[in-house]
């Protein structure tokens, strides 16, 4: 579902989503469609089912959003370096 849905029906929620349709323009990331895996009534116990879920897969494009927000501005991040399996 695109991001308008989901605001719709997960008002003043945290969600867990992964981006099923995503692509990049100038750096941002565009995110299409969206499957939300989980919602939360805080941002912890989000952070904490998205690290979990990374974990086991961390293919997945997964995203942390509150759905007060009225578009996503999503920047891309450059990493550097080797990342440890922590």
């Amino acid at each position: 579902m695109d991001w308008e849905r989901v605001r719709k029906n997960y008002p003043g929620q945290w969600v867990l989503v992964e981006a099923v349709d995503a692509h990049s323009v100038s750096g941002k990331r565009i995110l299409e469609q969206l499957a939300v895996l989980h919602s939360f009534s805080d941002s912890l116990t989000a952070m904490r089912s998205y690290k979990e879920i990374h974990k086991k897969s961390p293919q997945w494009e997964l995203y942390v959003l509150h759905t007060d927000r009225n578009s996503l501005d999503i920047s891309e991040r450059q990493w550097i370096g080797i990342r440890g399996n922590s």
